[in-house]
């Protein structure tokens, strides 16, 4: 979300520099370059890094069930995440 009014702010200052035309031609590469799928792609991959490694709920791990209705969880610890 920063990013977004960060550049916003950036391309409304160069366009009231540089006129309205180079405004336009700032703001239109930029959705173009946003808007495209291979741009989106990296953008998803990104956040989904950032989020599983943000993420405050860690992964949990079934261990041994103990009838067929009750499974048993604890959180995974980091040496089972790089296995």
């Amino acid at each position: 979300m920063f990013r977004y009014v960060a550049v916003l702010a950036v391309g409304y200052v160069l366009g009231t520099k540089a006129g309205r035309r180079r405004y336009e031609q700032i703001a239109g590469t930029y959705r173009a370059v946003t808007e495209s799928p291979a741009a989106k792609a990296v953008i998803t991959a990104g956040r989904r890094k950032i989020a599983d490694r943000v993420s405050p709920d860690p992964e949990m791990v079934t261990l041994t069930p103990i009838d067929g209705d009750t499974a048993v969880l604890r959180p995974q610890t980091t040496a089972e995440k790089q296995r």
